[in-house]
């Protein structure tokens, strides 16, 4: 039975389920992201519009990378021509998901219905999606790359739409992001994803266009306290399902200090003598994460020293 509904901040933890069920004919991933959206969140200072929206793109690549190798990385760009402009995010095997939004102040007002507004704020545009390999090791063969017009703007639309359209799987998929009304934070945030195989018998998928259908939507769920299990079980009408496997998420970026140096040193020692003479220090912010690196008239100097006796 599930919990009273509540605009408080949940304290169960992220985490993802991915499992099979019909003979392995149905595949479906559910997920509580709620600490992760809101870290990005509050990490990039976004207003509620774009809050949502990062929300819901965080969650549908923790959805996406739910099956990749070890070494994947999953990219998702949604380069839309709204007052928001392009969100990137990207995920790993992991668990490990960040991403940012270019325009995090922004506003909209609420949809006749009450909702928010996300496909106005991302608009008509194109979806861009990356899965390489071997990146986090220096090594990686060429990415597969996919782009497909943005139909809604509403993330999880879109998503369908690449799912459908470009990998050719019958997808189902939802996504959503509750701000408390009190605080503006993120209380319930998550998802689910349901694929058929081209095997799926017709009864079968009778049965999940209803049972996702008459789903409710994913933060009611959350709020209610529902966890993956729970999500998988509703997603899926009752299905017996086979847990495959379970894994936490969390914000994880990849920037460092050394990367920072790195970054620096290959603009040339032209680049790095102008920036001791001018400012006498460099600066750099990732813009997956928002953390600032600065390097002192110390460090510089070590980067043109090495690049004079490399």
């Amino acid at each position: 039975m599930q919990k009273k509904k509540t605009d408080e901040p949940s304290a169960q933890p992220d985490r993802l389920l991915y499992a099979t069920a019909a003979d392995n004919t149905v595949r479906c991933v559910t997920a509580v992201t709620t600490n992760l959206a809101q870290e990005a969140c509050q990490r990039h200072m976004t207003w509620k519009t774009a809050s949502v929206a990062l929300g819901r793109a965080l969650t549908g690549a923790a959805l996406l990378a739910s099956q990749m190798k070890e070494l994947e990385r999953l990219t998702l760009h949604f380069q839309g021509r709204g007052p928001l402009g392009s969100i990137t995010v990207d995920a790993d095997a992991h668990g490990r998901v960040r991403g940012f939004v270019q325009n995090p102040q922004t506003e909209l007002p609420l949809r006749e219905d009450g909702k928010i507004n996300v496909g106005e704020a991302v608009g008509k545009g194109v979806l861009h999606v990356i899965r390489d390999a071997g990146v986090e090791i220096g090594f990686s063969k060429d990415p597969y790359q996919g782009s497909v017009p943005l139909v809604t703007g509403e993330i999880a639309e879109d998503l369908t739409f690449y799912l459908t359209n470009s990998e050719q799987i019958p997808s189902a998929m939802s996504l959503g992001v509750y701000m408390d009304r009190g605080s503006g934070h993120v209380s319930a945030a998550g998802g689910f994803l349901v694929q058929v195989m081209p095997d799926t018998p017709d009864h079968i998928i009778t049965h999940l266009e209803n049972a996702v259908l008459n789903a409710p939507p994913s933060t009611e769920m959350i709020r209610g306290g529902a966890t993956p299990e729970i999500i998988l079980e509703i997603a899926l009408g009752g299905l017996e399902a086979t847990i495959l496997s379970s894994k936490p998420l969390h914000f994880a970026c990849t920037c460092s200090q050394e990367r920072a140096v790195s970054i620096i040193s290959a603009l040339g020692k032209t680049e790095v003598r102008d920036m001791l003479e001018k400012d006498g220090q460099a600066e750099l912010t990732c813009h997956y994460c928002n953390s600032t690196y600065l390097l002192n008239r110390d460090d510089l100097e070590n980067i043109l020293n090495d690049t004079e006796t490399s």
